[in-house]
């Protein structure tokens, strides 16, 4: 296994150009075990480095799949910490153009149990304004990406529709996640306001990794996996760090289990359709978020943007 640094123009990446489906680790999956590797990389984005080294894997039918470790291999990295700008740009400039991701969650609903996934299809955000969340911010740059449907549908129900040949997971088609700051979990009040208003389960990093993947142009979903009730359960002592590790373990083995039996349709969707119909409803979106004449925009901005925008602002450099 060698490593690849990559950095400034990606072209130079030859073969890691090509790379149209990118999975996104959560707590406890810092792997894709039963694939081929074909190498691992390194990337310098013009937002820093990614949280780890991107795994660049094969499939049986020679497709292939960038993995990334969410808070790095060895989860270093905090929620609050994580440079999702980095993973995004990174991914985008290796050709990802769909993301299905995978995170830990608390459940907020008695008929959410820990060990049930849901393919959450809103998200209401309660971080703190302390995450980098655009890749626009300090650009001169301005655009605004709209966020109305912030994971995408096709890619929930692609997965959705295998979910049934994995009996041992029940597969909640929908629901509304909060993604709190942490790294602490919720107080009891914080968890019943969350649930008085609507809110199906609770993690800390959905958001800003959806936002940027809406700027990116980029197909994304996020299968949330339960692990406990969070704190709202009066009959229920407070989760505990404990409780999280046990189901997890569990949940990673059915993550790895549910991507296995969605992978022939994503590969097919990704790499087999020549419309690509999956990415149709975010391919070409930014072109409608610019708000400024090209030539007001700065040119250094128009630089950094060249990194995951080659097409609207020429190759970076």
């Amino acid at each position: 296994m060698t490593l690849g640094n990559i950095t400034g123009d990606v072209a130079a990446a030859g073969i890691f150009r090509d790379i149209r489906i990118g999975i996104i680790g959560g707590t406890g999956l810092y792997s894709l075990d039963g694939l081929k590797t074909i190498d691992e990389i390194t990337v310098d984005t013009p937002w820093g480095q990614p949280s780890g080294p991107i795994t660049v894997a094969e499939t049986e039918q020679g497709n292939k799949i960038a993995f990334l470790a969410r808070h790095g291999p060895s989860h270093s990295v905090l929620p609050s910490e994580v440079n999702y700008r980095a993973n995004i740009a990174a991914l985008k400039a290796l050709g990802v153009k769909v993301i299905l991701a995978f995170s830990a969650v608390g459940s907020l609903r008695e008929e959410i149990s820990p060990g049930d996934f849901v393919l959450i299809d809103q998200i209401i955000d309660r971080t703190k304004g302390v995450r980098a969340d655009s890749f626009f911010t300090g650009t001169g740059v301005t655009a605004h990406a709209s966020l109305g449907e912030p994971v995408s549908a096709l890619l929930r129900a692609l997965v959705q529709k295998h979910s049934v040949s994995v009996p041992a997971i029940t597969v909640h088609p929908e629901g509304t996640a909060v993604c709190m700051e942490g790294p602490a979990f919720s107080t009891r009040a914080e968890s019943n306001l969350y649930r008085s208003w609507g809110a199906s389960v609770i993690n800390m990093t959905c958001i800003p990794e959806a936002k940027l993947a809406r700027e990116a142009e980029i197909t994304y979903a996020i299968v949330c996996m339960a692990t406990d009730y969070d704190a709202w359960r009066v009959s229920e002592e407070s989760v505990t760090v404990a409780e999280v590790m046990k189901t997890m373990k569990v949940n990673a083995a059915n993550a790895k289990t549910l991507l296995f039996a969605a992978l022939p349709d994503l590969e097919h969707a990704a790499y087999s359709d020549p419309a690509m119909e999956i990415n149709k409803p975010e391919a070409g979106t930014a072109a409608y978020a610019f708000q400024q004449p090209p030539e007001k925009q700065a040119a250094s901005g128009r630089g950094k943007l060249a990194f995951i925008f080659p097409n609207y602002f020429g190759s970076a450099s």
